[in-house]
């Protein structure tokens, strides 16, 4: 049986989820492999969501925003391009592969965009095959635990 990878997607209410929305009313062909998790804003997305994504069994985690200087709050994307580097260090000093991380920016009216956007990740954490992250016995015992999202 052929990989498949899981993948996490953390979209901006305002700009992402409204692109993938179109991409789906369009009927525009896209991996089914993201799992999306709607926010707010790319800026509320915790360094912690991520690396707990990535704990529990995600192959790959993509972060979609609005287009610089579109930020329904103003600069909730820079805070996101200033975070991802950091994290693409910190996920690879666990271990990981950078390229399992991604940073892209999706409007609205980018129905198109997003659809390539996901099919080309996919295939590219297809490609880098699966996951395998070693989690302490004891953090193995919190996956299921709930987390507060603030």
């Amino acid at each position: 049986m052929a990989f498949e990878p899981k993948i996490i997607g953390f979209l901006c209410n305002w700009c992402s989820y409204t692109g993938a929305d179109l991409a789906g009313v369009s009927r525009i062909k896209s991996a089914p492999n993201v799992r999306v998790i709607r926010t707010m804003c790319s800026g509320r997305v915790d360094p912690s969501f991520i690396l707990k994504a990535f704990q529990i069994g995600a192959d790959g985690v993509i972060v979609m925003g609005c287009h610089l200087g579109d930020c329904h709050y103003q600069e909730g994307n820079y805070k996101t391009i200033r975070r991802i580097p950091f994290l693409k260090r910190l996920v690879k000093g666990f271990g990981i592969d950078p390229r399992r991380l991604r940073l892209e920016w999706v409007s609205a009216s980018e129905g198109d965009r997003f659809a390539r956007i996901v099919n080309e990740f996919t295939e590219e954490i297809r490609s880098l095959g699966p996951l395998k992250l070693q989690v302490h016995t004891e953090l193995r015992k919190t996956i299921h635990e709930p987390v507060e999202v603030v």
